[in-house]
């Protein structure tokens, strides 16, 4: 239909992670460089004028993540309505293809999605969906922005970065949820954070090769406590070597990161062969093109 309006919503990927010790609020300080999948590694939505805000999800996933209220979909849709003060309903599917509770934000770059697309389909101004996003989570707002940022605070500054070049990259899950609460819960255990200082501001890198370089020197504060709390999530070593392998987020996804694309598919295509039913996608990282 010609009114149907429609939106990628891309996996998020930590390429690092740095988490500062726990507030009194119960979060975190965190300090990440952040970047974008492709189509390829991306859940779809679609919005249709509705009367009333109704959310229907097939895809994967879809039994994971549900369709009531706790749905972040519909919770972005319910507060950015009542951020522009309108009435306005809207008829959304999700057709959900990333993994659950996987270190890369897809419930919230579904729930940027949905405020993109109503911010389109109601025709209010984006203002709305800005100051609603840091209450979705802390993820929302670098996913709304779309863009390589880094990522600071609870996540609700955001600062745009320039990269060299998409990175490619080959991101896999185990098929193993490893859910976030319960990782920042280790962390918190281990005395994680103690030591926590934001970075300075991101190096200009000529080309890849200096981008993987300093990458190497930095960490994701949230593998270990992943990894010591589900231990079944350890890495494969894919072949060809990558440059760098790394947990995105809580886990349970690694990204392995490559000189080429064409190295990216081999190594996807290896490790689908010998592990079919985990989920391993080929994509280049960088900003997202939400069409």
């Amino acid at each position: 239909m010609s009114d149907t309006l429609h939106m990628l919503a891309p996996a998020k990927v930590n390429l690092f992670l740095h988490v500062g010790p726990l507030k009194p609020n119960g979060r975190h300080d965190l300090d990440s460089l952040v970047v974008f999948a492709g189509p390829e590694a991306a859940d779809r939505l679609t919005a249709q004028p509705s009367d009333i805000l109704t959310l229907s999800v097939t895809g994967p996933g879809a039994a994971e993540a549900g369709a009531g209220a706790d749905n972040l979909v519909l919770k972005a849709a319910r507060a950015l309505r009542a951020e522009a003060g309108i009435t306005h309903g809207a008829a959304l599917h999700l057709e959900k293809r990333l993994p659950v509770a996987a270190g890369i934000g897809g419930g919230s770059a579904d729930a940027a999605a949905a405020l993109r697309l109503l911010t389109r389909l109601w025709d209010i101004n984006p203002r709305h969906a800005r100051a609603v996003a840091p209450s979705l989570g802390g993820d929302v707002p670098v996913a709304l922005y779309g863009q390589p940022a880094l990522m600071r605070g609870e996540g609700e500054r955001v600062e745009p970065v320039t990269l060299p070049a998409p990175i490619p990259a080959m991101l896999f899950n185990p098929g193993i949820a490893c859910p976030t609460g319960p990782v920042f819960a280790a962390f918190d255990a281990a005395g994680g954070g103690r030591d926590f200082a934001e970075s300075g501001p991101l190096p200009g890198f000529a080309d890849l090769d200096a981008l993987f370089g300093w990458l190497a020197a930095q960490r994701n504060d949230l593998e270990g406590p992943a990894l010591a709390l589900v231990p079944k999530i350890g890495p494969a070593t894919p072949l060809p070597p990558p440059r760098l392998t790394r947990m995105s987020g809580s886990g349970a996804t690694f990204l392995a990161l490559y000189a080429t694309l064409a190295a990216a598919q081999e190594s996807a295509d290896m490790l689908s062969a010998q592990q079919p039913e985990w989920w391993v996608r080929a994509t280049l990282l960088g900003g997202t093109d939400p069409s």
